[in-house]
């Protein structure tokens, strides 16, 4: 007969998540964590994650503490960290990565493992329902944390599962002038244009010339259009700036924090299958969502604020400027 785990709930004092990349996927995960620290609310909770994670986390109130080394690069590296967490002695740990290497990081902790969330064989609280890999990543990983014992007796319902909306990020830094628009010289209503994705996933990239084809669209509408990005998206941004005297590029400028308090502020968000865009609309900005279903399915990966459309082609190159417009107008963002 097997044997039957209880999760610790309020008596718990140690727990540990796992969430190492990327950032659309960390992004989606962050309603879990929050339910796992709402059920543990005493607890001295520590995420295990990667560089590009630490100051953002550190300064989420659903952590204690943050470590970065989750994905080590050297046999010395990964054998110190197991050792420390096997020294850490947690009640529980939620593994919201399940990769193969998180969960070879369970099969380490043998033979007397902690509580475990995730996918690994043998862990106290496994997720192995056929249906898992079919789910989008906000209801997997609820139904996950509800097979450990959080959440609704029964399970979340569809619709009511548990969401990230950012609004910790101003008062968890006491609201500088920096999480302002006008920290960007941004005065009245702006859109957010989020031309980028995955370096080795080219294909969800909208062609640039719509982008600037969108942000005439935008400046005619009174709308102040505003990309945003990292280095590989700059070119972009500066295309759009020169193209439309209106827009201003703010790639290579934003952080997390800014990011999610952009799109707090803005009227719209239009972009790529790519993280940013995930934080945007949680975040509050009405978007539109380009997807090429030929690289990702928009029921396993769209954004899902509480208010975005998904436009959606075979290949990007199909989507046309007038399919986002209408899609703007549907939103109700101009008429």
């Amino acid at each position: 007969m097997a044997r039957t785990y209880v999760n610790p709930g309020e008596s718990a004092t140690k727990v540990l998540i796992i969430k190492l990349s990327a950032l659309g996927d960390f992004v989606l995960a962050m309603g879990a964590m929050r339910a796992i620290r709402e059920h543990h609310p005493s607890a001295e909770i520590t995420l295990l994650t990667t560089p590009p994670f630490e100051s953002f986390a550190k300064a989420c109130p659903y952590f204690d503490r943050v470590q970065t080394d989750g994905r080590p690069e050297t046999t010395s590296a990964t054998t110190s960290m197991l050792r420390r967490l096997r020294a850490e002695r947690y009640e529980i740990v939620y593994d919201l990565q399940n990769s193969g290497r998180t969960a070879n990081y369970f099969q380490a902790m043998r033979p007397r493992p902690p509580l475990w969330s995730g996918i690994s064989n043998g862990c106290a609280f496994p997720h192995h329902t056929p249906h898992r890999n079919e789910m989008h990543s906000i209801e997997r990983l609820a139904e996950q944390i509800s097979l450990a014992g959080i959440g609704p007796e029964g399970g979340y319902a569809f619709g009511d599962v548990p969401i990230e909306d950012f609004s910790w990020v101003a008062p968890a830094l006491r609201d500088p002038p920096r999480l302002q628009p006008a920290f960007f010289s941004l005065k009245g209503p702006y859109a957010l244009l989020i031309p980028g994705s995955s370096a080795h996933r080219v294909a969800k990239r909208w062609p640039e010339e719509n982008y600037v084809e969108l942000a005439k669209f935008l400046a005619e509408k009174g709308i102040t259009p505003v990309v945003i990005g990292g280095k590989s998206e700059s070119p972009i941004g500066a295309l759009v700036a020169r193209a439309v005297p209106e827009a201003k590029s703010l790639c290579t400028r934003t952080d997390l924090f800014q990011v999610a308090s952009l799109g707090k502020h803005a009227v719209l968000a239009v972009g790529n299958d790519t993280g940013p865009m995930h934080m945007v609309t949680l975040a509050g900005a009405p978007g539109i969502a380009l997807f090429a279903t030929s690289e990702s399915s928009p029921d396993l990966a769209r954004p899902r604020g509480s208010n975005v459309i998904v436009v959606q082609s075979d290949v990007l190159e199909d989507v046309q400027v007038k399919d986002v417009t209408q899609a703007i107008s549907a939103l109700g963002v101009v008429s």
